[in-house]
């Protein structure tokens, strides 16, 4: 994200900085890496303001355990570490035990369910999942209400998350970071991109394309495609239509796979050239690999939806755990994340925040849209528990055959 040179004159501008406490600028100092520069900063601005307002840790627990998807926050190469963790950890004197362990919302849930019936410890204290299944664990009772004035950030919400039907005022639920699902390749292999799934489809890539296990999202892509809005009201005929199309890809011999976020590995080996894929996930990749990879959202239309912070209902370290998403609430801290993954940010304030951050970001597309990409993006449509089981099951039944 950066180069030596910009790295050492930042080093000397925090130095110079007198605003900035000395602790902090440690922070950022170890956490100066080619591709974290800029995360260092966004969290050392962060921590700043916490040391400001005299941040302390949570009175009855020390430690939260927290659940997400792979590189979903500002990573540092070099220390292994999380440097927006780090501040929050310096400042608070809460622990956080921040594991990658989501790959898929089904799969990540499954397991836990009869721990999550039964009341009784999941091993985690925040869980980040899609605004789907946030809106089942909410309805089966899987979730805490948040404590209002544990966290005055949430404020900065955007409007048009507010008020979502499945937790309406945000009682039990704050949007982590929003998804675009579109399409991902290698440039190298295909210097022209793709913006189509004629294209995507195209000889060349047989038996280098893999879709995504979030039924949604795959299946929403091949619906716009086929010309059928999948936020608006269709027919079961419709979503059976969409499923013979991927059935007939896979048994063509297009589509090799169907995969949760594991599709990076995929591409980074090489097994897989082109995917249904995530914008957050595609620009990470990009930015390890000098710019080999991209992303597009299909001229027909993308998908998109959010992952959200919940607390379990089985979880002992509430306020702990709440401090946690308060933080995260903060612009600066919010931007120094979109820095990272390019994923929509959720946050109020963290756009002007990204001029300071990284202004090169400021007007991303992809971080903050404009009404007309999102235009071009479509929330599938909430299901009812008939259409869930049958849609869930036509998507397993063709995805076992890739």
């Amino acid at each position: 994200m950066t180069n030596q040179n910009s790295n050492t004159n930042l080093h000397k501008k925090l130095a110079a900085d007198n605003s900035i406490p000395s602790e902090i600028k440690k922070i950022i100092s170890r956490s100066l890496t080619r591709r974290n520069v800029l995360a260092g900063v966004g969290a050392a601005g962060a921590a700043a303001t916490l040391a400001a307002c005299g941040g302390g840790g949570s009175a009855d627990a020390t430690a939260v355990r927290w659940a997400n998807w792979t590189e979903y926050l500002d990573y540092d190469e070099d220390t292994q570490e999380n440097p927006s963790l780090v501040a929050f950890e310096e400042q608070t004197g809460i622990k956080v035990s921040y594991k990658e362990t989501v790959l898929d919302n089904d799969e990540f849930t499954a397991p836990l369910l009869d721990k999550l019936q039964s009341k009784k410890d999941i091993g985690y204290d925040i869980v980040t999942l899609t605004d789907w299944m946030t809106a089942r664990w909410i309805r089966l009772g899987y979730t805490q209400k948040f404590t209002a004035d544990k966290i005055p950030n949430r404020v900065n919400v955007l409007d048009s998350l507010k008020d979502p039907s499945f937790d309406p005022g945000r009682e039990q639920s704050l949007p982590w970071q929003g998804i675009m699902a579109g399409f991902g390749w290698n440039k190298e292999k295909i210097p022209g991109g793709i913006k189509s799934l004629d294209q995507l489809f195209a000889p060349a890539n047989k038996g280098k394309v893999l879709a995504l296990s979030e039924m949604r999202d795959t299946m929403g892509i091949i619906m716009l495609y086929q010309g059928v809005d999948p936020s608006k009201p269709f027919t079961e005929d419709k979503f059976m239509n969409a499923i013979d199309f991927l059935q007939k890809k896979i048994k063509d011999g297009f589509i090799i796979g169907i995969r949760g976020n594991e599709y990076t590995q995929d591409l980074r080996s090489g097994n897989a050239t082109a995917v249904f894929g995530w914008s957050g996930d595609m620009f990470q990749l990009a930015a390890e690999s000098d710019g080999k990879f991209d992303f597009a959202i299909p001229d027909s239309g993308g998908m998109i939806a959010n992952d959200n912070f919940m607390i379990p209902s089985t979880t002992t370290s509430v306020d702990a755990a709440t401090e946690l998403v308060n933080y995260y609430y903060d612009p600066v801290v919010a931007a120094t994340v979109a820095a990272w993954v390019n994923y929509v940010c959720p946050v109020k304030g963290a756009q002007e925040a990204m001029e300071k951050v990284d202004p090169s970001l400021a007007n991303s597309e992809y971080i903050f849209p404009t009404a007309k990409t999102t235009s071009r993006l479509s929330i599938f449509r909430a299901l009812t528990a008939a259409e869930e089981t049958s849609f869930q099951t036509a998507f397993q039944t063709a995805a076992g055959n890739a």
